[in-house]
């Protein structure tokens, strides 16, 4: 399923101040919240206005939605990832509500209950992150494809733990705080009922364990940076934004959890000559005018190299002739664009007498 636009859920400009963010979020919230709507559709529409919120609330999550879309979200953050940083603040929005008559968290609900359904956990396998690379070829590698050696920085498991985070021999303790839930809940009373709010632990970080004696190499984090060497085939057809997905080939997962993707984003260089429109590629050839009026056969460069091409008598500037097959092979179905080739008819600039005395005759006849 598709998803919605964030600025659009929010009926806010892309330009909107945090302060009009938070603003339509609170009437949207008011309108949407299940303890006041019961709709079918309202704690889906209530899910899906709080993403939004969370995300375009958050600088570094809103620049990375700007920049790439949902992708750009969905490929660094998991659900409770995305909400983990609002929700105080989602949950203080809401708290205002027990004011317009209806529950809001006033029954011992967090936004993670509405949200997760009360499902939190402490944090178990986790796939790992997506990694963007950017790769940039030249105009006929994009055309012809080739085979491209990358050197990708990465998060791997560390091996002298094996991804613990301990120091070897050691292993890590459950949380006294949290009791290894990594999650903490604090109950306030109020004029409007009890509120509960549920909140990452601040001793283990939500990972339920702690490490007291880390290892050396990660210094507790379980991973280390290196780089990977892959060999990435280029398909030919490939654009400027294309996106080469290469499988397990991301950051480590966590506590057993599987690789992310390696996403391969192309960038291709212009050309000297030739300009590409989807699968075909334009040029322009210029001729005298005398072979526009006479005709001749002309030899234009190719991606396939030279190639002959007749002009017929009569021929006008800015008249295109189509060199079938000679374009880019297509990404996604067989076949191959075509080359246009535009005329330029080039008037000359200085002429002998002889050559001005021929084209008063020619004027005349």
């Amino acid at each position: 399923m598709t998803k919605r636009d964030y600025y659009e859920i929010l009926g806010i400009d892309k330009k909107a101040p945090i302060d009009d963010i938070k603003s339509s979020y609170r009437k949207l919230a008011l309108t949407y919240h299940p303890d006041r709507n019961k709709s079918p559709d309202a704690e889906e529409k209530f899910k899906e206005i709080s993403e939004a919120y969370a995300v375009l609330s958050d600088q570094n999550k809103r620049q990375q939605y700007d920049q790439l879309g949902h992708a750009g979200i969905d490929m660094r953050y998991s659900q409770e990832d995305i909400f983990r940083g609002a929700a105080p603040d989602i949950e203080d929005i809401l708290r205002d509500f027990g004011a317009h008559g209806f529950g809001g968290f006033g029954r011992g609900k967090s936004i993670f209950d509405i949200l997760f359904g009360g499902k939190r956990r402490r944090e178990g396998p986790r796939r790992g992150s997506d990694i963007l690379y950017e790769l940039s070829i030249n105009f006929e590698d994009a055309a012809f494809g080739k085979t491209a050696d990358l050197e990708v920085p990465r998060m791997e498991t560390c091996d002298m733990c094996n991804g613990s985070g301990a120091k070897p021999g050691t292993s890590p303790k459950t949380c006294s705080v949290c009791r290894g839930t990594g999650q903490v809940s604090r109950t306030q009373n109020t004029p409007f009922g009890k509120f509960m709010t549920t909140s990452t632990c601040g001793t283990c970080h939500g990972i339920g364990t702690i490490i007291d004696t880390p290892c050396s190499a990660c210094h507790g984090s379980g991973n280390v940076q290196r780089k990977r060497r892959l060999e990435v085939k280029i398909p030919p057809g490939v654009d400027t934004g294309s996106r080469l997905r290469v499988l397990r080939e991301g950051e480590t997962g966590k506590k057993g959890g599987p690789p992310g993707d390696l996403y391969v984003e192309i960038d291709v260089s212009p050309h000297n000559i030739f300009v590409r429109h989807e699968n075909d590629i334009l040029m322009e050839a210029a001729i005298s005018f005398t072979q526009a009026a006479l005709g001749d056969e002309i030899i234009v460069p190719t991606l396939d190299g030279k190639a002959n091409m007749k002009i017929p008598p009569g021929t006008q500037n800015g008249h295109i002739f189509r060199l079938k097959g000679k374009g880019f092979s297509s990404l996604h179905m067989s076949g191959k664009g075509d080359q246009l080739v535009k005329i330029k008819v080039e008037i000359p600039i200085k002429l002998n007498e002889k050559q001005r005395q021929l084209l008063r005759e020619f004027a005349e006849i």
